[in-house]
């Protein structure tokens, strides 16, 4: 996939593409077909073929074309789904979406969706946790000019920066690696009614519909859990942890924009761009496409909980509509931004020597608050002026420390 209005787009792949959500609800209406069919809610004649074979080329076309008709696409699904099983198998059609309802397979499949975009970040940001973790121990000492409200402050170092760039790393692998991403299985106003009706032939049809939908939950690679229909705390969670990654990354990328600047000179890209025109020029475009996610991701996610805000009923009409392409671009772009972050990082060159020269040369007024000092006290100024800068790197380190130990970040926590 590939976007002219958001170049680099294709960094996430086929991560929340019609195509992979097509794909992920026929996952769902398979999984809950096939645990239908198992528990003997369904009889064994109900097994259907591979429901991915009956997708047509041209099913993502019409389900596009035509989903308005009933406001999201699985109803489609569903009656494409039922009449490609009608002849060669027609109690697979019959038993086919029974007990589920169309927002159980779209928040399923959004979910099942969502969990590979979660992925991907949890693996950028720890290469970048690693990556960071380098730079800080390599430049903990090195020299230069903090800035405050754009001026000149006092002497700090370029790993107590890092050390803060790393730690915003971290808190955003601590959010992401959180995340829990539960399956969705209400039926039509989340009861499970109708589940616990087709099973009223079994012992015990309650428990019955709660193993269905804890057999969905792993078939899927989700987390088993009550219906949440109209509590969308999933969503903006997830909403969340993405702009929390672009919150991190966003403040990397403006300080290596101020700070490469040809007068300030102290980091510049490993690779920048070029000008149409102007020959010279070594732009900065991973550090300027970065911050353009920072910039736009936190309105998505006002969407989000705007959304989750208006959810009213036990489904709601308008609300939960709004977060399906809004959740795809914020992951899509988190994804794409985490990518280019880590270049970013891998790339970045740092100039000690100039970061040096302008601390030199500013030597007088980023020392005066310590003469004051020195002053008050009545003694004369200690050699330097960096304080605990040396021990403040200790504490970030040693969280990348144990991210980098963990074997497997790779998969969201379950719900226990």
């Amino acid at each position: 996939m590939a976007d002219l209005f958001w170049p680099g787009d294709e960094r996430a792949g086929d991560l929340l593409t019609d195509a992979a959500f097509l794909a992920a609800m026929v996952d769902v209406e398979a999984g809950w077909l096939s645990a239908l069919v198992g528990s003997g809610v369904a009889p064994e004649s109900a097994a259907a073929p591979d429901l991915h074979a009956l997708v047509t080329p041209d099913l993502t076309g019409r389900l596009s074309r035509d989903a308005e008709g009933g406001g999201n696409p699985a109803m489609l699904l569903v009656a494409a789904l039922r009449d490609e099983l009608r002849e060669s198998a027609p109690d697979a059609a019959a038993w086919l979406h029974r007990g589920l309802t169309s927002q159980d397979v779209v928040d399923s499949a959004l979910m099942a969706c969502s969990r590979d975009a979660v992925a991907t970040l949890l693996m950028s940001l720890r290469e970048q946790v690693d990556l960071l973790a380098r730079l800080v121990e390599e430049h903990r000492t090195t020299p230069m000019v903090a800035r405050t409200l754009t001026q000149h402050a006092v002497p700090t170092t370029f790993g107590l920066k890092a050390a803060g760039w790393l730690t915003g790393v971290l808190d955003a692998y601590d959010d992401v690696a959180a995340l829990v991403l539960p399956v969705q299985v209400g039926g039509a106003a989340g009861t499970m009614a109708a589940t616990v009706e087709l099973a009223a032939g079994l012992p015990d049809p309650v428990e019955v519909a709660h193993q269905l939908s804890v057999e969905l939950a792993e078939r899927l690679g989700l987390a088993p859990s009550t219906p949440w229909h109209t509590s969308r705390a999933t969503v903006t969670r997830l909403g969340d942890a993405a702009v929390r990654c672009t919150d991190a990354w966003g403040r990397v990328a403006g300080d290596v924009l101020a700070l490469g600047r040809p007068e300030v000179g102290e980091l510049s890209e490993g690779a920048g761009g070029g000008s149409s025109t102007m020959p010279h020029k070594s732009n900065p475009v991973l550090s300027t496409l970065v911050r353009r996610a920072a910039l736009t991701t936190p309105q998505l996610a006002a969407t989000l909980h705007l959304a989750a805000a208006e959810a009213t009923d036990e489904r709601s009409s308008g609300p939960w509509h709004a977060e399906w392409a809004t959740l795809r671009t914020l992951l899509r772009r988190a994804v794409v931004a985490g990518d280019q972050a880590t270049d970013l990082l891998g790339g970045l060159v740092v100039h000690a020597d100039r970061m040096g020269r302008t601390l030199d040369a500013a030597h007088d007024d980023v020392h005066a608050e310590q003469r004051s000092l020195a002053d008050l006290a009545g003694r004369a100024p200690r050699g330097d002026y960096l304080g605990a800068t040396d021990a403040f790197v200790e504490a970030p380190l040693a969280r990348a420390a144990a991210v980098l130990a963990d074997p497997d970040p790779t998969t969201p926590q379950e719900i226990p």
